[in-house]
């Protein structure tokens, strides 16, 4: 079961990218997110008091909400850098370090065609290493690369985080993102504040944009799916993490077709590579 829920979770996070690089033609880094985790955390209000939990709980979440703000800022401030398509290779880099630590710290062990398909997604991203040089301003390129770059290491840490919190804390799924996502909000609405205060001129004002709505929804639907995926006592992160990155196809295709971005069948095929090997570790995880 935890296979499929990260398959659905990720179809709905790809998605999710593309809704969040369309909203940033209206809205900066800061509205988007404070504005979509506020009405996330307003959705899973209901689930704040069925379990009060420890301060040591409480702490722990804390913790996860400053990676996730993290790695979520310097991804979008990558997007606003960086075409989507480009966003989407280098963001596929995030399994690997999920399964390199998933193996030392948590005692996961994959099968012959797990590490073929492991093989694959690593061609595919040598690949699209390669073709960075084709971006056009390369001081903006540089620039969103390593925003990219923290992104995803930011990103790992949550998700090894994730395991331990659900796993070894025994956390509740829905404890866990109906609480961090409040954790979230305050941090970023902590941020936005401290970009009115230091450059009043300059601030942008929020314009409200339906997109911010949607991308609320299918984050929050995306985040269930997988704590819920992460929570099954059988559940390999290291899995989790290469299929959840399958999301990149959608947005992919997102940037393609409706972004109408450049240089599209250079990166098809490393899409495509990374699709097999996906199809590779979910064949092998059956």
């Amino acid at each position: 079961m935890w296979l499929w829920l990260t398959v659905l979770s990720a179809l709905l996070l790809g998605t999710y990218d593309v809704a969040k690089k369309r909203a940033l033609k209206r809205n900066g880094v800061y509205w988007i997110l404070v504005t979509a985790t506020g009405l996330t955390a307003l959705y899973l209000s209901p689930f704040l008091f069925l379990r009060t939990g420890s301060l040591p709980d409480h702490l722990s979440l804390m913790l996860k909400a400053v990676l996730v703000s993290l790695s979520w800022v310097s991804g979008l401030k990558a997007m606003e850098c960086l075409p989507l398509t480009t966003v989407s290779t280098i963001k596929a880099s995030r399994p690997m370090f999920v399964l390199i630590f998933s193996i030392l710290l948590f005692g996961e062990r994959l099968n012959l065609l797990q590490w073929l398909g492991v093989a694959v997604v690593m061609t595919a991203l040598l690949l699209s290493s390669r073709s960075k040089h084709h971006e056009t301003d390369r001081k903006t390129s540089a620039k969103g690369i390593s925003l990219m770059i923290l992104s995803v290491l930011a990103g790992s840490a949550s998700a090894l985080y994730d395991k331990h919190i659900l796993q070894q804390l025994n956390l509740d799924p829905m404890f866990v993102q109906s609480w961090t996502n409040v954790y979230i909000t305050i941090l970023l609405a902590i941020l936005l504040l401290v970009q009115y205060l230091t450059d009043k001129k300059r601030f942008q004002p929020f314009v409200w944009d339906w997109r911010i709505l949607l991308i609320s929804v299918l984050i929050t639907v995306a985040d269930a799916l997988y704590f819920f995926a992460v929570k099954e006592p059988d559940a390999m992160l290291s899995i989790i993490s290469m299929v959840r990155r399958c999301s990149v196809l959608i947005t992919f295709l997102g940037g393609a077709l409706i972004l109408k971005e450049g240089h599209v069948k250079e990166k098809a095929l490393e899409m495509l590579l990374m699709m097999a090997g996906v199809a590779l570790l979910l064949y092998g995880s059956l």
